[in-house]
């Protein structure tokens, strides 16, 4: 995105763009400033560089109109503390109800403020309209809510106040909190995922949001102290019903903290207020394993150990980063992991996970590997001892072992769907063990479940209902607690995220799909999807008028430029493991199985097959 050409010359804030030579820290940033190259004033960054700094400047003396609009909007991509100056476009009326921290409305580019108009006569000054295309608003949870663009239209107010130098320009009405282009919002936030339990269960579920990748300019808190101070203030709204926190109710950082410090060892200390003091050692280290896991990504070495101190500095507990391991939302870390698809017989097959060079496929045991049940699609369940096979004419769902010699049982969910494409989606796989699959039956369409793979289906109301859209193909994560659908309406396929909530006994829970929201807005088509990680998907898709891509995208719907992965041809399928370290695999119509090693292109690994998965 350009500068305006009316804007030229006109004093704004000063965005510097330094290479960082300090060593790898959590804060962009180092020791001193350069002594010497060029400062300018430019309109907006073209793309987020987190390297880039924007240092904002005061109005000049007698600045027009248009000037004061326009550093006012460049103000607020700035580091400034508190905003102050940003603050200096404004009356100070004006500026003491302003609350940046309210929320951030992002916007496709830079917010461009239109032509003039004067005020009404209730109303004496000048009217700027400042116009955009909103794709996403940031809530004060910090959590990131993609809207589907749409024209944005909101008014900046300006009026002369008398003060030493005479009259003066300045904004005495403005939208609330922040107004950023999507570069600059890339550029100052960072993706953190803080972590809660699913509930009534040991294992922690992510929960996206967006965090300031310096000091936060209202807080003054690092990236660090700010992520554990979100943490501590619960879970977002989205998540709230299907998570719960052991930290007990009121618990903040202790009075005064600011800032939170790693020791030589990698080690953190938390300090705690009073409503903390008292909590047991087990609640205690549920409540380490949090800030373990959030903090897990955010800085640029492994945290290897978290401390929590009670209100007079004493110790709480103390846990390390391989105890909390246990809390993960899939218990398989540091195995390998077997790569599956349907051979060109129909038949499950496997590659080995541990091999590090292209492996032979091998068949797996028992019916599914043997011919007796031609399949089209597979689900394996995540500890790899059973899996669900749909079968070729996508009629009927089987589960059965693959660790051994076994017999085809009776299927356990049947579609009556007048084609293979009105049948059953792919099988999938969560953590807790149980099965999900779709009929795609226009006249009887249904979201199944199975207990453990196994009993009679149960059928899994969604809340609010699809409105005539139909569940294309489906994907469980790891904690159970979120369920990523493709759904298909008027000739187009979706991606929206929902949230599986199981309230009522313990043993007979009534298990529904609640609050639908958009995982992939930008895309007007998805043709596939994985889970990547605890936050993130892979997607298969294209933009209007674009061709189709493979791309990183988070739960919340937010991405960068960067997530865009090398093109691949005609992809109908794709696979990928919570473990992103380990390669993605996707079934192309022109080169069969490929994968994707870390820092490298799609390699072939077998020529006639379909269908990959990984376990899940």
């Amino acid at each position: 995105m350009g500068a305006d050409p009316r804007r030229n010359g006109r004093r704004g804030a000063l965005r510097v763009s330094a290479l960082l030579g300090c060593g790898s820290v959590l804060v962009a940033g180092c020791a001193s400033m350069p002594d010497s190259g060029d400062i300018h004033a430019v309109k907006a960054s073209p793309r987020a560089d987190s390297q880039v700094r924007v240092y904002a400047v005061p109005p000049r003396k007698g600045a027009t109109p248009d000037e004061v609009v326009t550093g006012f909007l460049e103000a607020m991509t700035s580091d400034d503390a508190n905003f102050a100056t940003a603050r200096t476009y404004l009356m100070p009326e004006t500026s003491r109800n302003w609350r940046p921290e309210a929320g951030t409305t992002v916007l496709s580019a830079a917010p461009d403020a239109g032509q003039a108009s004067t005020g009404g006569a209730d109303s004496p000054g000048l009217d700027y309209p400042l116009l955009g295309k909103q794709i996403a608003t940031v809530d004060t949870q910090h959590a990131y809510q993609p809207v589907t663009p749409t024209d944005y239209r909101q008014t900046i107010h300006l009026t002369q106040q008398n003060g030493p130098d005479g009259k003066q320009w300045r904004i005495d009405n403005l939208p609330p909190g922040l107004v950023l282009g999507a570069s600059d919002f890339q550029r100052n936030y960072r993706s953190v995922n803080k972590y809660y339990f699913a509930s009534g269960r040991n294992i922690l579920v992510a929960d996206p949001v967006y965090m300031r990748q310096r000091l936060d300019p209202v807080t003054r808190m690092d990236p660090v102290t700010q992520s554990v101070k979100a943490l501590l203030d619960g879970p977002t709204n989205w998540l709230k019903p299907v998570v719960e926190s052991p930290f007990p109710t009121g618990t903040t950082l202790n009075k005064g903290t600011e800032a939170l410090a790693f020791d030589d060892r990698n080690a953190l200390k938390v300090p705690l207020n009073e409503k903390a003091s008292n909590v047991d050692r087990q609640q205690c280290v549920k409540m380490a394993a949090q800030i373990l896991f959030t903090l897990k990504d955010l800085t640029s070495t492994r945290v290897e150990q978290v401390e929590l101190q009670r209100a007079n500095g004493s110790q709480l507990c103390v846990l390390n980063s391989g105890q909390a391991e246990g809390y993960a939302p899939d218990h398989v870390s540091g195995r390998p992991v077997n790569q599956y698809f349907v051979d060109d017989k129909h038949r499950l097959a496997l590659l080995a996970g541990g091999a590090k060079d292209i492996s032979e496929p091998e068949n797996v045991p028992g019916p599914f590997g043997n011919g007796q049940l031609p399949m089209s699609m597979v689900g394996v369940a995540r500890d790899e001892r059973t899996a669900a096979a749909v079968s070729k004419d996508n009629s009927r769902l089987y589960v059965s072992f693959i660790t051994g010699p076994s017999k085809l049982g009776d299927a356990v969910v049947k579609s009556t769907g007048k084609s293979t494409g009105n049948r059953l989606s792919a099988p999938s796989w969560d953590g807790r063990g149980d099965l999900w699959v779709a009929d795609r039956d226009p006249e009887r369409p249904a979201l199944w479940r199975l207990e453990d793979g196994a009993g009679k289906p149960q059928k899994v109301e969604i809340i609010p209902g699809l409105d005539g859209a139909r569940i294309e193909a489906l994907k469980v994560s790891a904690d159970g607690v979120r369920i990523a659908l493709l759904l298909t309406k008027d000739r187009k396929t979706t991606l929206k995220i929902g949230r599986v909530q199981r309230p009522g006994p313990k043993g007979n829970p009534v298990v529904s799909v609640a609050e639908l929201r958009p995982a992939a807005p930008q895309m007007e088509t998805v043709t596939a999807v994985s889970w990547a990680g605890p936050s993130r998907l892979v997607v298969v898709g294209k933009e209007s008028g674009g061709v189709q891509q493979v791309r990183y995208m988070q739960t919340d719907g937010s991405s960068s430029d960067v997530s865009v992965l090398p093109g691949l041809n005609r992809v109908k399928a794709v696979a990928a493991w919570d473990d992103e370290t380990r390669p993605l695999v996707a079934y192309s119509e022109d080169d069969g199985i490929v994968r994707l090693p870390a820092g490298a292109n799609w390699q072939t690994l077998v020529k006639a097959g379909s269908a990959p998965v990984y376990p899940g």
